[in-house]
């Protein structure tokens, strides 16, 4: 049997001495960046991956031989500009999208809308054509309207499988165990806090009740956790002071999320990670839950659980900002030239 609050069965740092291997062909659209370069790294030292093919519109054929030289198997090509982007993900299994714009202080990430919504509905649509089966683990901000916008773009080629398509908030639940494990003492790596709802700000819930193993903090202790959570991709920004946003630490999530979506593929049991994905756990159409992953993606969506007063009225908080954010997505693919 599986725990719904269980550790994913790879760590990034496990990953790079396991012997377990696979064929799989990922991608990485918005290899060039700040979070990109470091994820590449981190996928490039997995033995789960075969084929890395590295896209973005520029530099990718300088990243692509600077980690071609690392002693792994995996075998890496880059690709440069709108022109080679079908065949940079052509075939692939997994796709991983950081691309877009980061954030700079006193912006929130639903300010990074109308450039990232352009760059997502354009990688989108290249996936939908070339690789329909793939699965798809967004990054880019805002992914509480990110995911919509691959959705619905998805629907428009009949390739939508919503088993198939995440948005990936496990940076959410690598804070939460950080701080957790800080407050209280523990080691990092046994700690696991169940984040629920979206990937901004007030949307950003942790079940600090359904943590393992079981932690209590007073009230207003819990709150100020909470915020810290909710808030910590703009302690970051600030911290950078206009260098950037929170790049490593996402960079080490986004490998995370990957590693555990190839492991699930390869037939793992038992393997849980928090995403945000198409639901029907909440009003909301999309919500993060902790979800059984298989081989075809998705293969169980394991729910709220049971919520203490104090997080069922977060969740309650969250949903109007939730729904706005999913349909600002699903309206800018609908008028969509």
């Amino acid at each position: 049997m599986f725990s719904r609050v269980a550790r994913p069965t790879i760590s990034v740092a496990r990953s790079l001495s396991t012997s377990s291997q696979s064929h799989a062909k990922v991608a990485v659209l918005g290899a060039s960046g700040g979070i990109g370069q470091p994820l590449s790294l981190l996928l490039k030292n997995s033995p789960l991956v075969s084929h890395l093919s590295l896209y973005d519109i520029a530099h990718t054929p300088g990243v692509a031989a600077d980690l071609s030289h690392i002693e792994t198997r995996a075998n890496v090509k880059g690709y440069i500009g709108a022109e080679q982007l079908d065949e940079a993900v052509t075939g692939c299994d997994v796709v991983v999208i950081p691309a877009g714009v980061p954030r700079k202080p006193g912006m929130t990430r639903d300010d990074l809308f109308n450039t990232n919504a352009t760059i997502v509905a354009t990688l989108a649509d290249a996936c939908a054509r070339n690789c329909p089966e793939a699965m798809i683990c967004i990054i880019a901000n805002p992914v509480n309207s990110t995911i919509p916008i691959t959705s619905e773009v998805m629907k428009k080629y009949g390739v939508y499988n919503p088993n198939r398509v995440f948005g990936v908030t496990t940076l959410d639940i690598v804070r939460a165990n950080a701080f957790v494990a800080d407050l209280k003492g523990l080691d990092p790596a046994r700690v696991n806090v169940p984040v629920v709802g979206g990937h901004a700000g007030k949307t950003i819930i942790p079940l600090i009740s359904q943590c393992t193993p079981k932690v209590e903090f007073p009230a207003d202790q819990l709150e100020a956790l909470t915020g810290r959570i909710q808030e910590a991709g703009t302690e970051v920004v600030k911290a950078k002071a206009g260098a950037g946003s929170a790049t490593l630490s996402m960079a080490y999530a986004g490998a995370r999320f990957a590693f555990s979506v190839l492991d699930a593929m390869n037939g793992k049991e038992g393997v849980v990670e928090c995403a945000y994905v198409r639901s029907e756990e909440t009003e909301c159409k999309y919500f993060s839950t902790p979800l059984l992953l298989g081989k075809s993606g998705i293969e169980k969506n394991l729910g709220l659980g049971k919520l203490s007063a104090y997080e069922e009225k977060l969740v309650a908080d969250a949903i109007g900002e939730l729904k706005a954010s999913i349909k600002k997505g699903e309206d800018f693919v609908a008028n969509m030239k």
